[in-house]
């Protein structure tokens, strides 16, 4: 049997920061560690304008950008300057496996527009976290997988289907539709890691109710300014009951 071989394209990782520099190291340092042998493009847009910021960027070899406090405009400002073949959008807070990359290869050389990883909590895991998670799988089969999944995209699929859209939540609900419409945008068997600490401050099914609640008032129309004012709002109460 002959084993076709993988090209690997190159990749430009572009990753939205707001005042979150210490989860920012900790993903920087493993996309240094699992990079191939191109190591990747990766840009960090950044919604505070932050000297640490642009140490830690300056540290790991990332491109640091200043963008807008929106994470859809962060997104759309790093996917504009970027160069690879694929771009792969991740948040700060999240942790990526040694076969990423590899993963995102086989796909992208399969045809694929792009996809997202399978959702999963970082340690230290708790109880709710084994009944969330395959919930989570369950609804990006029928819905849209959101940023926290490391959405990866070919450059021109990107482009062809719009882009992120200029909202500060939600923003990849459009892009994801229109790149279903392009061709296949897959889940991957690959996990990504994300980190519980909002889980863990705010009570585990509270804070599943309160994203909940935002994703049906988006469904419903409700805008996503108004949403983001929610969200933020909704945040100070939790943490408010969980002291």
């Amino acid at each position: 049997m002959v084993i076709k071989a993988v090209r690997m394209p190159s990749f430009s990782i572009v990753i939205p920061c707001y005042r979150d520099e210490t989860q920012l190291t900790i993903l920087l340092g493993q996309l240094r560690t699992i990079s191939a042998v191109t190591p990747p493009e990766i840009i960090v847009v950044d919604g505070a304008a932050s000297m640490a910021c642009r140490s830690v960027c300056h540290d790991h070899k990332a491109r640091w950008l200043v963008g807008e406090a929106c994470r859809g405009r962060q997104l759309m400002a790093g996917a504009l300057k970027a160069r690879g073949d694929v771009l792969w959008f991740l948040h700060a807070d999240t942790q990526v496996t040694s076969t990423a990359f590899a993963a995102m290869s086989r796909a992208v050389d399969q045809g694929v527009a792009g996809g997202f990883f399978r959702f999963r909590f970082a340690a230290p895991r708790e109880w709710p976290a084994v009944i969330l998670e395959p919930a989570i799988a369950l609804r990006c089969r029928w819905g849209v997988p959101y940023g926290d999944q490391g959405l990866f995209m070919v450059r021109e699929s990107y482009r062809v289907a719009g882009g992120h859209a200029p909202w500060p939540l939600f923003e990849e609900v459009p892009l994801v539709r229109n790149a279903r419409r392009l061709g296949r945008f897959v889940a991957l068997r690959e996990s990504i890691y994300v980190n519980p600490r909002r889980w863990q401050r705010d009570g585990w099914w509270r804070r599943t109710w309160h994203n909940r609640q935002l994703a049906l008032k988006f469904a419903s129309g409700v805008s996503p300014e108004v949403l983001a004012a929610q969200y933020e709002a909704g945040n100070s109460c939790l943490q408010r009951r969980s002291f």
